[in-house]
């Protein structure tokens, strides 16, 4: 029988050979898990949606016999549809119940996910500090009452506090980087068109927003990227061609990769101390490794258009999805139905017109041009994850100053975030450092459109070089701390 200790050290896929072993079983796992959440979870608030039942029933039906069976696995409150589970997206306005699984769901349960719940998110995914007036506010599981990033802050906080060992999430403006920066896990964000919205929707955001996993290890994200990554008939588009398995991929440590050294913010924004020391530091590593770095810059103009293309989507992306929210059960939209945050966003949508559209659609694939005429001289950028370390609870609430001075805080502390989305390109947070403090600071890499293989060879050898598994948060470490199980 696993000890909790034993399932707190293990990664996805430690616990499925461990399952094909027959060392341990998928109910097994389901209790463990179940018990971990109840004993965890008041002090984080990362899963607000219980579905044992429903794991369960995926047990009594016969556990699939896919590369990942018996493993507990949570979803984000936020676009991933389960049939027959409310989803909220954080908002009471946008509650609903869906009559389908998204294509993403459909393929975590032939994988054996055993999906045993939903993570908390900001209201609509509009922020990166998680919290709502539904399920309240998402804890750090490094300290308590500090904000765990967003907008999949439920998802990183779960995983880091060792819930279960890999959960679903989605980023379009930095949703997985940041709470996975903040919460000390690993996230990649994955290409423009590499893991389908499917059925409902063919791209969310004009295709910044991308959906995938925060893990603890790189061979689950590697996995779950094989899973989610085939293409589904009727998307608008695909990534481009991918290897035959990521997962097999990792094995071979990439050689002499350009890195280049990005440490100012595209929008001037200062950058902490401790975060500055992270990307430092990693840049040594790199150098160790037999990587070349040097510094370079990244102008991609946004003070001069790309932040105000970037905001016009995603206020008329958000728009969108309240007005057809509001069509489909008949109810008005007005100003008391969402946060003042949120309704931020929406007035953007609001003032724009199709010609602002249609101009903002072009700015991010001029941002697309621009990035990859950098990575013709470099194969990876590196650049600091966050501007700041974590912060408190409160640091991201909108203030009575209004508009100007809540984007300028959202925009300057992710500002080498949404860059990625614009462009299209696939990034990861790589959790190497912590600070004085004991709280985690991620640091960023960008690969060209389309090559995620790099990214995770790359991420799989500092992996091995410094490894951070077997660092956990106190709350969620009654387990030895000697290192990492992968079975």
């Amino acid at each position: 029988m696993l000890t909790e200790q034993e399932y707190m050290l293990c990664d996805a896929v430690g616990l499925a050979e461990l399952v094909r072993r027959k060392e341990t079983t998928g109910q097994e796992l389901l209790d463990l898990a179940i018990e971990r959440i109840a004993k965890i979870n008041p002090l984080i608030n990362a899963v607000v949606v219980e579905m044992y039942e429903h794991a369960r029933d995926q047990l009594a039906q016969g556990l699939a016999a896919g590369p990942l069976a018996g493993v507990p696995f949570l979803l984000k409150d936020l676009r991933a549809s389960y049939r027959g589970v409310e989803s909220t997206a954080g908002s009471a306005f946008m509650r609903g119940v869906p009559d389908f699984d998204s294509v993403v769901t459909q393929r975590y349960k032939r994988a054996g996910l055993l999906i045993a719940g939903k993570t908390n998110v900001p209201e609509m995914g509009l922020s990166i500090d998680t919290q709502n007036n539904l399920f309240g506010a998402t804890h750090n599981p490094w300290c308590q009452g500090y904000s765990a990033g967003g907008s999949s802050g439920g998802s990183a906080a779960a995983v880091a506090a060792r819930l279960v060992p890999v959960a679903h999430a989605t980023d379009g403006a930095g949703s997985i980087r940041v709470p996975s920066s903040c919460c000390g896990v690993f996230g990649l964000k994955t290409s423009r068109g590499r893991v389908t919205y499917g059925p409902d929707v063919g791209e969310e955001l004009a295709g910044m927003s991308v959906q995938h996993v925060c893990s603890i290890s790189v061979r689950d994200s590697a996995l779950l990227l094989d899973i989610e990554a085939p293409p589904n008939p009727g998307d608008p588009y695909a990534a481009p061609p991918r290897p035959a398995s990521y997962l097999e991929v990792i094995a071979r440590p990439p050689v002499g990769l350009r890195i280049g050294l990005v440490t100012v913010a595209p929008d001037g924004s200062r950058v902490h101390p401790d975060c500055l020391q992270a990307v430092e530091d990693t840049a040594k590593l790199c150098e160790s490794l037999g990587h070349h770095v040097d510094a370079t810059s990244l102008d991609v103009g946004w003070n001069s258009g790309l932040s105000d293309a970037i905001a016009t989507i995603m206020g008329s992306g958000m728009l969108a999805n309240a007005r057809s929210k509001a069509q489909s059960t008949g109810r008005m939209l007005t100003d008391d139905d969402f946060s003042p945050g949120v309704q931020e966003f929406l007035k953007i949508g609001q003032g724009a017109s199709a010609a602002d559209y249609y101009w903002a659609i072009r700015r991010i694939h001029q941002a697309a041009r621009d990035m990859a005429r950098v990575h013709q001289d470099f194969d990876l950028i590196l650049t600091p994850t966050l501007t700041l370390p974590p912060q408190e609870h409160g640091f991201f609430d909108y203030s009575e100053t209004g508009r100007a001075d809540y984007l300028r805080k959202f925009w300057s502390v992710a500002a080498f975030m949404p860059l990625a989305n614009a462009s299209g390109q696939p990034a990861m947070t790589v959790p190497l450092h912590w600070n004085a403090q004991g709280l985690p600071i991620g640091v960023q890499f960008m690969a060209p459109f389309g090559d995620e293989e790099t990214l995770l060879r790359f991420a799989a050898q500092l992996e091995v070089a410094q490894p951070w598994a077997q660092r956990m948060p106190e709350l969620a470490a009654d387990a030895p701390q000697g290192g990492a199980v992968h079975g």
